[in-house]
């Protein structure tokens, strides 16, 4: 009877934990990642009018504007000697186009980079959430004040708008023409932006505009696709050039277009995997041009192209934010309330110096307002003896207006203030951008609290589970937990957490062996064999893909080995998938051996005949002649990647639903294999499609782990298969090329069998490509474990091996939310709260919610209880 009351109550506790775990994660993330407040309304020429017998409008110089976003383009697409960029680089020479570097912030993701452009802000953190969100409407721009609202305002012309969807997102109402595309859809390099250009020549013809925004998104996708040296780079490089002059061409021909300014930006860049979201040099550094015939006035020009700088940065380099500022200037309205740009200084030539002081004193003004909103009374307070650094930019601001406004009732010349004025801008856009965001501590400590309790009830769980009541078999989890926790408090270890990963694991296989030597389950020879095996390809796949931040570029099996020698890789790729062929054909137990050969070959083929026309269209250069001509067969002729990929998953699914039929029904044959090795194999196969080919034979490499494992299954306890399934799903994470920041998201599998945009299909596909090794060793994980318990039953031992099972995992989840969380709160202040500890909270969020309740616990769940159906 005790024992049913504590099996009863560590339930309940597993229950409440795993409820508390997702609560904990949304009440500290509503604390932790607030909207800033912003100030109300639309900004007016009269709300930065100086009042000094001045006009409170500088004359514009430009009364049309084309705004064209070349998603991702990096810095040196545009600048250096291997851009296809040439006629933009003639414009530069002549001194009709500007090139700056824009400094892009973290995170670079196209909605956050957006706001900034627009409203000359800096955006929340939780952007990088929204912006993964297609359907969301929450961070529409609507009410807040834009260029874009204000050239609404003008009254001069209509707005209109092709390309990325995101803009109808943030501004919906605003545009009176436009069509957009969705920006997910990564496997179109073309249609993406043929939908965009089909429409330049009938709008360059139109004069009833006054804002054109072009936002083209192929270059973005080939980047995530084949990165940035991806054969087809260079040719969407001259693909985009080309529209430049088209576009400048008009310009320059048509009269309804003569007072046009042509600006040519990137919103982000990306790194060398192709990717971004995070803060590294690529992705930091996207192009900004301003081009314009009017600008030869200026009388400036500029050397192009430019040779390679490994830090990116060409021209001058100026803030994302100063494009607002700079655009209101140009175009004669008034700037965003809330920007906190400075008006870019190489442009201030088109003015007299008198009205460059009065466009720079109205920036500043502009930008005390949003210090007043931010600081209040503070400011006021001019007699501190130590006055804050807040209170210095505006006793500054109050003594640049006293001084402005004597030389204007002397008469004298203004022209002196302009370097103070544009240093004063640099230090209050470098002050206010860097303030902490308005955290809601109650909201974060209520959070981290709920965290704390559920770590509390799960260890109380899996105290009361008696697989896992020895301390002794607590006390290494215990220890790892720990060490965990500690490393999540330093930057640096959470960039190259991977490490700690890789060296646990591979200590901890050590120590099984070891042990089980001592203690003589088997022959010495063979326990040192079995031992250094698993250690040695332990290493093998840890070697595979160098990642975490320092050391990304660094050599590795797949630079060093595979990408140099295709005919390599392509043999290990054929062996993996004869391998899960061979599987699968002993898998299908209650078919008779010629329909399971037959079923088993034809999937695999079309597998097979996926990845190869996927790897060919993705990245050729690593497909060799040999494995081409498997695509001119008759049987693969004329399919595409969508209906090949949808025959896969189909043919998956078909075989998936025939063993779960077998498997419950308890049909096996002597020949046949158990079903959960079945369903092992059908996933692996999943896998492998959803996988980067180089990626591939970690699959494999992954098996021979697991049989080495299941080998000494009579040495290792239950609770020691729970810990070494925690090591071999967080090694192998970071194994298969995953890290701690954004833009190691690998989206260049999300579109398999998709034809258009699906938030569900596309966020799960997006899962299984990122978290391939993590949900694999899920199933490998249960079939140890179902193993443990079918050699406990031949004992006369009954133990409730599950329960035990998620208690370790729940504990461990609820660990590194509480440690993640606790980090993130002290460390708020950090100068890499937003680029490091931000990052790794929504990947613990990732592993809580996604891979520990959906794949560990439910499909884990579901999968346990049917191989424990299969044989009861």
């Amino acid at each position: 009877m005790p024992s049913r009351r504590n099996g009863a109550l560590s339930s309940m506790l597993l229950i409440a934990a795993n409820i508390l775990i997702p609560v904990s994660i949304l009440i500290f993330g509503a604390g932790f990642f607030p909207y800033k407040p912003l100030l109300p309304g639309f900004a007016d020429h009269t709300d930065n009018a100086l009042q000094y017998g001045q006009d409170a409008v500088v004359p514009a110089k430009f009364d049309k504007l084309v705004f064209m976003v070349v998603d991702a383009l990096r810095s040196d697409f545009v600048y250096t000697v291997e851009s296809g960029f040439t006629f933009t680089q003639s414009l530069m020479r002549e001194g009709a186009a500007f090139p700056f570097t824009a400094h892009a912030t973290s995170p670079t993701v196209t909605m956050p980079r957006l706001k900034a452009i627009t409203t000359g802000s800096i955006p929340s953190f939780l952007d990088v959430v929204l912006n993964l969100n297609e359907g969301d409407e929450s961070a529409s721009l609507a009410s807040q004040d834009t260029w874009l609202v204000q050239m609404k305002r003008k009254n001069a012309g209509k707005l209109v708008m092709y390309g990325d969807d995101t803009w109808l997102k943030l501004f919906p109402g605003t545009f009176d023409r436009a069509d957009g595309t969705t920006s997910f859809f990564v496997s179109d390099f073309t249609e993406v932006d043929n939908n965009v250009t089909r429409h330049i020549p009938d709008e360059l013809k139109k004069d009833d505009w006054n804002t054109m925004v072009l936002h083209y998104l192929g270059l973005d996708h080939i980047g995530h696709k084949g990165g940035p040296r991806s054969p087809h780079m260079i040719p969407k490089q001259r693909e985009m050039d080309d529209i430049v002059k088209q576009i400048y061409t008009a310009i320059e021909t048509e009269e309804h277009l003569s007072s046009t300014l042509f600006v040519v930006c990137g919103d982000h860049g990306m790194n060398d995997a192709g990717n971004h979201g995070a803060s590294s040099a690529g992705e930091t550094s996207p192009a900004l041009v301003f081009m314009s015939p009017k600008l030869k006035q200026i009388r400036t020009i500029f050397q192009a192209p430019l040779p390679e700088d490994e830090d990116f940065e060409y021209y001058n380099l100026v803030e994302q934010s100063d494009t607002a500022p700079t655009l209101a200037a140009l175009l004669g309205f008034p700037i965003p309330k809330n920007n906190l740009g400075a008006l870019i200084p190489d442009l201030l030539p088109f003015w007299p110096e008198e009205q460059q002081v009065q466009l720079l004193m109205q920036n500043a003004a502009q930008i005390m307002k949003v210090a007043s909103a931010a600081f209040g009374d503070q400011l006021l307070e001019s007699d501190s003896p130590s006055p804050t650094d807040a209170q210095q930019l505006a006793q500054q601001f109050s003594s640049f207006q006293s001084t402005y406004k004597k030389k204007l009732d002397n008469k004298a010349d203004t022209s002196d203030m302009v370097k103070p004025l544009l240093k004063w801008l640099r230090n209050s856009q470098s002050f206010l951008s860097g303030m902490a965001s308005n955290y809601n501590l109650p909201k974060m400590f209520l959070g981290q609290a709920t965290s704390i309790l559920a770590i509390t009830l799960a260890i109380l769980a899996t105290a009361y589970s008696t697989p896992y009541s020895s301390p002794s078999e607590f006390l290494p989890f215990a220890f790892i937990l720990s060490l965990y926790a500690i490393m999540m408090f330093a930057s640096s270890y959470v960039e190259e957490e991977h490490h700690f990963w890789y060296w646990t694991t591979t200590a901890w296989f050590a120590y099984l062996g070891l042990r089980r030597r001592l203690n003589s389950f088997s022959s010495s020879t063979i326990q040192t064999l079995s031992t250094i095996a698993l250690l040695v390809i332990t290493r093998l796949i840890r070697s595979w893909n160098q990642t975490g931040q320092k050391y990304a570029g660094e050599p590795d099996i797949v630079k060093l080995f595979l990408h140099t020698n295709p005919a390599l890789l392509w043999a290990i790729v054929i062996l993996t998938y004869l391998w899960i062929h061979q599987n699968l054909v002993y898998g299908f137990s209650g078919l008779p051996i010629w329909l399971s050969f037959a079923a088993a070959t034809g999937l695999v083929l079309a597998a097979f005949t996926f990845k190869v026309a996927f790897t060919l269209e993705d990245a050729p250069e690593i497909v060799p002649g040999f494995i081409r001509k498997i695509l001119e067969l008759n049987f693969t002729q004329g399919a595409d990647l969508i209906s090949r990929a949808r025959a896969v998953f189909i043919g998956i699914g078909l075989l998936t639903g025939t063993t779960l039929l077998f498997m419950l029904s308890k049909r096996r044959i002597s020949m046949g294999q158990p079903g959960t090795y079945t369903l092992l194999s059908l996933l692996s196969l999943v896998l492998v499609t959803q996988s980067r080919t180089t990626n591939i034979p970690l699959v494999m490499l992954s098996n021979m782990q697991f049989r080495l494992l299941l080998h000494q299954l009579e040495s290792i306890s239950a609770g020691e298969i729970s810990l070494s399934m925690i090591l071999l799903q967080y090694s192998s994470f970071f194994a298969f090329g995953g890290t701690n920041a954004v833009s190691s998201v690998d989206l260049s599998s999300a579109y398999n069998g998709v034809a258009e945009y699906s938030v569900l299909s596309v966020g799960v596909l997006t899962f299984i490509s990122n978290w391939s090794g993590p949900v694999w060793w899920m199933l490998a994980g249960g079939i140890l474990l179902l193993s443990k318990r079918e050699e406990l039953l031949l004992r006369g031992q009954k133990n409730d091996l599950w329960k035990g099972h998620v208690g370790l995992l729940s504990v461990f989840a609820a660990g590194s939310v509480v440690a993640v969380m606790g980090a993130c709160a002290v460390l708020r202040s950090h100068l890499f709260v937003w680029t490091v500890f931000s990052p790794k909270y929504l990947y613990v969020a990732a592993w809580s919610l996604g891979q520990h309740l959906v794949v560990n616990l439910f499909l884990g769940g579901v999968f346990y209880w049917l191989g424990v159906v299969e044989v009861s």
